[in-house]
C-alpha cells in the first residue's frame, strides 16, 4: 500500500480531531482541578479519558466515518493509543539520548523538549496509521465496499 493511499484527507481531520480533543480534555483537567477541587492524579485522569472518549466518537464519526460497531473499535482504538505511546515514549527518550551523544553542549532542558517534540510527531503519525488501518479500517473486501455483488 502506498504512502499516498495511507494519508490523505482523512489525516487533515485527524489532526483538526486531536486539536479538539486536547482542548476537550485540558478544559476538563481545568475544571476537575480547579472547580471540583480533586487532586491533580484524579483530574488529569478524567480529563484525559474524557479527551480520548470525544476523540474515538470524533474519529469513529467524523475522520474516518467508520460504520464499525463500538464493541469491535473500541477496545481497538485503545489498544492502538497505548501501543502508539510506548513506542513513541520509548522513541522519545531514544532520541534524547542520541542528540544528547550528537551534541553534548545541548542543556538537559532542550534535549527534554526535543525528545517531546519527537516523540509526539512520531505519536501521531502512527497512531493516524493504526487507526486507519486496524481500528477503523472498513470491512468487507474493497468490492463489497463499493457496492458491487461477487
Amino acid at each position: 500500500m502506498k504512502l499516498t493511499a495511507l494519508v490523505d484527507r482523512t489525516f487533515l481531520r485527524f489532526l483538526l480531531v486531536g486539536v479538539l480533543n486536547t482542548i476537550v480534555g485540558l478544559s476538563s483537567i481545568a475544571f476537575f482541578l480547579n472547580v471540583v477541587h480533586a487532586g491533580y492524579w484524579a483530574s488529569t485522569f478524567l480529563g484525559n479519558t474524557i479527551g480520548a472518549v470525544v476523540s474515538y466518537f470524533l474519529n469513529k464519526r467524523f475522520t474516518f466515518r467508520s460504520n464499525t460497531s463500538i464493541r469491535s473499535s473500541l477496545w481497538k482504538y485503545f489498544l492502538i493509543t497505548f501501543i502508539c505511546y510506548g513506542l513513541s515514549y520509548g522513541a522519545g527518550l531514544a532520541g534524547g539520548r542520541l542528540l544528547a551523544a550528537v551534541f553534548p553542549g545541548f542543556s538537559a532542558k532542550l534535549l527534554e523538549n526535543l525528545s517531546a517534540l519527537f516523540g509526539t510527531g512520531l505519536y501521531t503519525i502512527m497512531n493516524y496509521l493504526g487507526h486507519k488501518i486496524f481500528t477503523f479500517r472498513p470491512s468487507g473486501t474493497v468490492a463489497q465496499r463499493a457496492g458491487e455483488s461477487s
